[in-house]
C-alpha cells in the first residue's frame, strides 16, 4: 500500500504543480525577474514572502510529516539537529512483494497450472462422457431443487457439469436391493429424469443412441442416457425390459441381486443377455457375481461395461473387479469406467485423494490397455456426503486429468478416457442391435419355462 500511496503523492504533486510557489532555500539569491520591454535598469527584487504563506508539499502532508522550516539551500554551519518523524511507509512495501512470492506457489497437491489449461483444452473437444450418476435417486427425495441454475445441496448441476468438462451422462436408475417394489421405484426415477431434461433444454439432451452423444455435443447440450437399471427392477420379466427401452432406458446392471444373476446366468440370464444386446442396451457387470461376469463374456454378443469399478487389486471392495476378470475385457471390446468413489479408491485406511484415483487408473491401464478404461464420478449425492480429496463434486474432472498429464499422459490417451473408450462402446452395441434385429424378434420366454422350480 505504501507504494500505491507514493504513486498517489507523486501524481498529486504533479497535477498540482502549476499552484504551488517555487520552493527557494534560505541565504539563496532572488531569481531575477524577466526584462519588462520599455523600461531600463534592473528589476527591483521582490519582497520576501512571509513563511507561514508558503504552503507544505502535498506528499508531505499525505505522509503525516510534522511541518517544519525548508532546510538551506548552500548554508554554512552545523545541521540543526534531526526532528523525530515517524517510521518511513516504504519499510512495509518493500516487505508485500516478498509476502506475494511467499503466497504466489499453489497450495500443495494443487494442480499445476499448466496441465489445467492443457486439460480445459483437451475437455472442450472430447469432454467426459461419465458412467455413473445417482442424482435421480436425491430427486425422488427433493422437494425442490435447481439442477438449471446451480443447486448448493447437491455435488451435481449443471453448471458444475459444464465446468467439469462434461459431455455426456448416465443417470443411474439402481434401487437398493431390498426395495419391496423395485419395479415402481425404478419408474418413478425414470419419470424424474424425463422431468429433469425437458426442463432444462438449454442443458440437457436425451439421448438414445450414439449419434445423439455427438448431436448433444456439437450443440452444446450434456447427452443425458438413462440406466443402468438394477437387475431385480426387471421384475423377471423380458417384456418389461423392453418396456424399459421404450422410455429411454440405455443400460441394465447384472447385479447379484436377482435369481438369475445370483450365481452365474441361468438359462433365463443367458435370454436376458440376447434380449438386451438385441434392444441395443448397455449390460453392466459391476456388482455383478464373479461366475456371472465370467459367463456374460461369453455370451454377450456386443461390449460390457463395468460403469463403476475400480481395481480390486488395489482396493477390495465389492464394486470393485480382480484383474483376473477383466484379462477377458479387450477381447470382448468393452471398457471398465474407473469410479472416484472414496470408499473404492481409499488405502492404508487413509482418506481417499485423487492421488487413489490416478493410482486405479493407470493400474487398469496396465491391465486392459488405454483403448478400455474411462471414468465414472459416481456423483450425484448431497452436499456433506463423503467424497474423495480433490474431487468433492462434478466440476473436478480437469484435477483428475491433471494428475494424469502431471504422471505423463498423452492426449490421445486422455482423449480416450474421457470421451473416445466409452462413446466407442455405445456405438458398437448400436451397431450389434441393428445386426441382430432382422433376424431376431423380441423373446416371448418367461422364468418360468426356462428356469423351472
Amino acid at each position: 500500500m505504501a507504494d500505491l500511496h507514493d504513486e498517489a503523492d507523486v501524481a498529486s504533486a504533479a497535477i498540482g504543480a502549476p499552484d504551488r510557489p517555487t520552493a527557494r532555500g534560505r541565504g539563496s539569491r532572488p531569481a531575477t525577474a524577466p526584462d519588462i520591454p520599455g523600461e531600463s535598469g534592473p528589476a527591483p527584487a521582490p519582497a520576501r514572502k512571509p513563511p507561514a504563506r508558503k504552503p507544505a508539499p502535498r506528499a508531505a502532508a499525505r505522509k503525516q510529516q510534522p511541518p517544519t522550516a525548508p532546510e538551506p539551500s548552500g548554508a554554512t554551519g552545523s545541521a540543526p539537529p534531526p526532528v523525530a518523524r515517524p517510521a518511513p511507509e516504504r519499510a512495509p512495501a518493500s516487505a508485500e512483494p516478498a509476502a506475494e512470492a511467499v503466497a504466489a506457489p499453489a497450495p500443495a497437491g494443487s494442480p499445476d497450472p499448466e496441465h489445467l489449461a492443457r486439460v480445459r483444452a483437451l475437455l472442450r473437444a472430447h469432454p467426459v462422457a461419465d458412467g455413473y450418476n445417482t442424482l435421480a435417486q436425491v430427486l425422488v427425495q427433493t422437494p425442490w431443487h435447481d439442477v438449471e441454475l446451480g443447486e448448493s445441496s447437491l455435488d451435481t448441476d449443471i453448471p458444475r457439469l459444464r465446468q467439469g468438462g462434461v459431455g455426456a451422462q448416465f443417470w443411474s436408475l439402481v434401487v437398493a436391493a431390498d426395495c419391496p417394489d423395485p419395479v415402481s421405484a425404478t419408474l418413478e426415477r425414470v419419470d424424474r429424469l424425463r422431468t429433469l431434461v425437458d426442463a432444462c433444454p438449454e442443458g440437457l439432451r436425451l439421448a438414445l443412441a450414439a449419434g445423439d452423444l455427438a448431436d448433444a455435443r456439437n450443440h452444446g447440450r450434456i447427452a443425458s442416457l438413462f440406466g443402468p437399471v438394477a437387475a431385480h427392477a426387471l421384475g423377471d420379466s423380458l417384456g418389461t425390459v423392453r418396456a424399459y427401452h421404450a422410455l429411454g432406458v440405455r443400460a441394465v446392471a447384472l447385479t447379484a441381486t436377482a435369481s438369475w444373476t445370483r450365481a452365474g446366468l441361468t438359462r433365463f440370464g443367458q435370454e436376458v443377455v440376447r434380449e438386451l444386446n438385441r434392444l441395443g442396451m448397455l449390460i453392466d457387470l459391476s456388482g455383478a457375481a464373479p461366475e456371472t461376469v465370467r459367463q456374460t463374456l461369453v455370451a454377450a454378443k456386443a461390449p460390457l461395461v463395468f460403469t463403476r469399478s475400480a481395481a480390486r487389486a488395489l482396493t477390495d471392495h465389492p464394486l470393485n473387479v480382480t484383474d483376473e476378470l477383466l484379462a477377458g475385457l479387450p477381447e470382448n471390446g468393452g471398457v471398465c469406467l474407473v469410479s472416484l468413489a472414496p470408499a473404492q479408491v481409499t488405502r492404508s485406511g487413509r482418506a481417499a485423494r485423487v492421488q487413489d484415483v490416478a493410482d486405479h487408473v493407470e493400474h487398469l491401464r496396465g491391465v486392459v490397455g488405454p483403448e478400455h478404461i474411462g471414468l465414472s464420478g459416481a456423483y450425484g449425492l448431497t452436499a456433506g456426503a463423503p467424497r474423495t480429496i480433490g474431487l468433492e463434486d462434478a466440476s473436478c474432472y480437469p484435477v483428475l486429468l491433471a494428475e494424469l498429464v502431471a504422471r505423463g499422459w498423452e492426449d490421445t490417451e486422455l482423449a480416450a478416457l474421457t470421451w473416445g473408450n466409452l462413446v466407442r462402446v455405445i456405438r458398437d452395441v448400436d451397431f450389434a442391435a441393428r445386426a441382430t434385429q432382422p433376424r431376431r424378434g423380441p423373446s416371448t420366454a418367461t422364468i418360468e419355462d426356462l428356469d423351472p422350480r
